[in-house]
């Protein structure tokens, strides 16, 4: 497929005109592209940009509501409980960030377990946040049933995802670790699929449970766990983790991602430390650990520059269809 390259500010300007003008409100719109944007720069680029149809098609069929009023219940000093709305988990996060952010200076320590939301999107995102205010983060998400615990099982999980952010000493960028309990992301069973091209074995099952490497009967069946019943365990804890502790629906009863006028229901839980609490000089040695396990051929997850930060980018690099589609979008707005 072509793509052009468009300057950032154009292409906030368009995407949040066509958030708006497929009903989301301006605050919500805000919060949507600034993690798809986020997602771009820190080089997870199926989660980013790419990646704003899924959201408008959603918002146009009642998959998210526009126009929630997330609500939030701060009856423990150091754990959040946050009720989205049917909105995007980004926009509810937004809301109760600096909360948050106070409560685990406060107490060393702070939760937020949050139900009722659309997907959330690129996970790191809401790690990398916490850490960029010097707070290590762990989050959980689940979403609807796309993977199987094992090899002629159905669908029962979503891939489940974990992320773990790290402060790091200016200006070096956090060290964020993102990574799903599938052997691989839906999106890219999706993308193969459009390409017409095979997936590699012990990716996914078809719908009568056998192993495949055709991405379209992959579509039909159900993705597989990473490291077998090692990666289905992992998604059983993100499950518990996300749904079971936040109230939202189990994977196996959330609403459908692609099809359908409901919102999906997903689950997300943060856990926010402050290292400072336990030793001083964090940022540091964990800096000085990750140079020593490099220097022995450790690759260290995150996209860095030479200087340590996330590479900037002016300009971002999109599908021609998708810029074009903006532009009528924009102009409904």
């Amino acid at each position: 497929m072509s793509t052009t390259r468009v300057p950032v500010q154009e292409i906030t300007d368009l995407a949040m005109a066509a958030c708006v003008a497929a009903g989301a409100t301006e605050e919500m719109a805000r919060s949507i592209i600034c993690a798809l944007i986020s997602a771009d720069r820190a080089g997870r680029h199926q989660m980013g940009i790419a990646h704003l149809p899924t959201y408008l098609d959603s918002l146009k069929v009642g998959r998210i509501n526009g126009k929630a009023t997330p609500r939030f219940d701060g009856s423990f000093p150091a754990f959040l409980h946050a009720d989205a709305d049917g909105g995007v988990a980004q926009h509810c996060f937004d809301l109760v960030f600096n909360t948050l952010v106070r409560s685990a200076r406060t107490c060393g320590i702070a939760a937020l377990a949050q139900r009722n939301s659309y997907t959330t999107g690129e996970l790191g995102y809401y790690v990398r946040r916490l850490a960029e205010v010097d707070l290590v983060a762990l989050a959980f998400t689940n979403g609807p049933a796309l993977m199987a615990a094992r090899i002629g099982g159905e669908r029962v999980f979503c891939t489940n995802p974990l992320a773990f952010g790290v402060p790091l000493p200016a200006p070096m960028s956090p060290m964020v670790i993102d990574q799903a309990s599938s052997a691989t992301a839906f999106v890219n069973i999706k993308k193969a699929a459009l390409a017409g091209e095979a997936i590699p074995g012990g990716w996914a099952i078809d719908a009568a449970g056998v192993p495949t490497t055709d991405p379209a009967q992959a579509i039909l069946g159900a993705l597989l766990p990473f490291g077998g019943y090692k990666g289905a365990n992992l998604a059983l804890l993100v499950e518990i983790m996300s749904a079971g502790l936040s109230g939202a629906a189990w994977s196996l009863d959330a609403g459908d991602l692609y099809d359908g006028d409901r919102p999906l229901d997903t689950g997300l839980s943060i856990i926010a430390l402050e290292p400072e609490a336990a030793t001083s000089g964090f940022g540091e040695r964990v800096a000085d650990q990750l140079e020593r396990l490099r220097a022995k051929g450790v690759t260290i997850p995150g996209k860095r520059d030479p200087h340590g930060g996330i590479t900037s980018q002016e300009f971002f690099e999109i599908e021609v269809n998708l810029k074009e589609r903006l532009v009528a979008l924009a102009g409904e707005s």
